[in-house]
């Protein structure tokens, strides 16, 4: 019998694995310097908390969540995304005491059941970051600043940042209402999926991804139109502040964020090189949400970077390799134990060390380390033992340097 990965989802291998552990160490050194710590979530969630926070009208909660029955009769889901888990710890630790701003991040695997496609994976990777407390749009301007910077530093570029805003609970009823009267003589064109929305929550058919329901509300009115003034003040300070940051982006009236508890600022990065499958970061703020889980009030606003959309956009470019600086070639038993001993103590000076575990013979040994794409080779016999000196042979040039055990002056010309 034989087994495979389940669908939509997949194996990380080497090296492709390399330019992940990239792009999070260079995640991780520039939360750093922005003052965001880690937190590490559950992946399992009670189902409350995402249909509390999303929305029961929502894509998500409607048709993608895995969700399912524990052995205690609770409804449990598979978390599809990062910040509904992030405030329910949030509110439950009690972190709103801590000074503001608060400021957090996190990595790991989210669930969606989605028809699988290029860069869509069932499961799939978010870096998300969340940053509590201050409703000034300079901090808005800031984590927009930051993810320019991430993904920057990952080595992307010919990136599209727009935003938007998408008001409050102030002005959002007054669009809503100009929605539903320019919606309403188009509502055959639409699935039925949104008529039935058209009453609940019309602008969950701003969100959809059908073709006719598309054409359909082509022309639609655009929210920053209805804008309350505070709304309106909050997104011009945005737009001065990332000005000032000379962060690039262009306004755009017609986007719409899949979550119900977006509130006001809202962004996505996308990228030409990925087809229809365009955004590799998006985010907002979202101001009621913890007084929704049962906190005080709190503004907030986060953002999620999608692994699998940005590793396909610096494979090509990004060239590190990962090969192991030198093998050992023993002869004999004794000279096995040294090179044992060896690697260990060139191994705790941050070097890739291969040796030869079995009897084989020299040839056999340096064809292994052609395979495994070693940098240098040594064959270590009993003169090289008797006499403290080993010859360094470049694999890739060919060229050879005589050096002594003594480890210094080994890697030194491992080095070289």
């Amino acid at each position: 019998m034989k087994y495979k990965t389940l669908k939509g989802l997949q194996d990380i291998l080497p090296p492709d694995i390399l330019i992940w552990q990239h792009i999070e160490t260079i995640s991780r050194d520039i939360f750093k310097i922005y003052g965001y710590q880690e937190i590490r979530l559950p992946i399992l969630e009670s189902t409350d908390i995402f249909i509390r926070s999303i929305g029961e009208t929502s894509d998500i909660v409607e048709k993608e969540m895995y969700t399912f029955q524990d052995k205690g009769g609770r409804s449990i889901t598979l978390r599809p995304e990062g910040t509904a888990s992030f405030v329910r710890a949030y509110v439950e630790h009690h972190l709103y005491n801590n000074a503001v701003p608060q400021k957090y991040y996190y990595m790991g695997p989210m669930f969606r059941y989605e028809r699988p496609q290029a860069y869509r994976y069932r499961q799939f990777y978010q870096i998300g970051a969340e940053a509590m407390g201050i409703e000034d749009p300079k901090l808005d301007a800031e984590l927009i600043s930051m993810l320019a910077r991430i993904l920057n530093g990952a080595g992307l570029e010919n990136l599209n940042f727009e935003i938007t805003s998408i008001g409050c609970k102030h002005c959002r009823p007054a669009y809503k209402n100009a929605l539903k009267n320019f919606l309403q003589s188009k509502l055959n064109g639409f699935c039925g999926d949104c008529q039935r929305r058209f009453e609940i929550n019309p602008l969950r058919i701003l969100d959809c991804k059908v073709p006719d329901c598309i054409a359909s509300r082509h022309g639609s009115p655009p929210v920053i139109d209805y804008l309350c003034e505070e709304c309106k003040g909050h997104f011009d300070g945005l737009k001065h502040y990332l000005k000032m940051l000379r962060v690039p982006h262009t306004i755009n009236p017609n986007l719409v964020r899949g979550l119900d508890y977006y509130t006001k600022t809202a962004f996505e990065v996308t990228s030409e090189s990925l087809g229809s499958q365009k955004a590799v970061a998006a985010g907002g703020r979202y101001d009621g949400l913890v007084n929704e889980f049962g906190g005080p009030p709190a503004p907030g606003i986060g953002f999620a970077i999608g692994m699998e959309r940005i590793v396909p956009l610096i494979k090509d470019s990004l060239k590190k390799s990962e090969y192991p600086d030198l093998f050992i070639c023993p002869i004999g038993p004794e000279e096995s134990e040294e090179a044992l001993i060896l690697a260990e103590q060139l191994r705790e000076n941050g070097l890739w060390i291969e040796i030869n575990y079995d009897k084989s013979s020299l040839k056999s040994q340096m064809r292994k380390a052609g395979r495994l794409g070693a940098r240098n080779v040594i064959v270590l016999g009993e003169d090289e033992l008797k006499k403290r000196e080993v010859v360094v042979k470049d694999m890739m040039s060919g060229t050879e340097v005589k050096t002594s055990i003594d480890i210094q002056e080994l890697i030194k010309a491992i080095k070289a």
